[in-house]
């Protein structure tokens, strides 16, 4: 038999992600955001929701960008570490020896260190209650060349962090189970 928990943000898992933005002032800042995900295939696009008291979210309105870059299970620390912290105070960048580059497509920054990047140019927000969700068309994706396999970032490879929302803990990915739109074909009809 199933409990009911009530109305509440448990469903698993939630991605952990790096948002990045160059400040009001041009520098840059990440935090980490786990309330997002794909929102259209065309446009390409990617949704993430933000308190406006963040920030990394008024540097995403004034620069209409920003990017996320996939955080991996070996810097569970450092992802972590900028979610604890506000930008306004310290610079999590010197503190966490990550390094962030200058994307060439929107006006906002990337971590190096993060094997997959998704580079976003804002193009809608919406006020949903404690967050505003932010939608991104996605102008470009970059992934190290070591995490691929047939062109395409292997999450075996990239092992993205995860979070569970009701435990607050990460967690790595498990192995592959089967291959989408094909391990269900058993039940199809001929």
């Amino acid at each position: 038999m199933k409990k009911s928990l009530g109305a509440k943000t448990l469903a698993q898992p939630a991605p952990v992600w790096a948002i990045s933005a160059y400040d009001e002032n041009g520098k840059p800042n990440a935090m980490i955001a786990a309330w997002g995900g794909i929102c259209s295939s065309q446009p390409p696009c990617m949704t993430v929701s933000v308190r406006p008291s963040r920030h990394t979210y008024a540097g995403i309105l004034k620069n209409k960008a920003f990017t996320i870059s996939v955080c991996p299970e070996w810097l569970a620390a450092e992802s972590d570490y900028l979610g604890m912290v506000s930008g306004r105070k310290v610079d999590k960048f010197s503190a966490t020896g990550l390094t962030t580059v200058a994307s060439d497509v929107v006006q906002a920054p990337y971590i190096d260190e993060f094997p997959l990047i998704v580079e976003c140019e804002l193009i809608h927000s919406y006020e949903l209650g404690a967050h505003t969700m932010l939608v991104g068309e996605i102008k470009d994706v970059k992934c190290d060349e070591d995490k691929l396999a047939d062109g395409n970032p292997d999450p075996e490879k990239v092992r993205p962090l995860i979070f569970a929302p009701g435990s607050r803990g990460y967690y790595g990915l498990g192995q592959l189970v089967g291959k989408g739109f094909d391990i269900g074909k058993k039940f199809m009809k001929e």
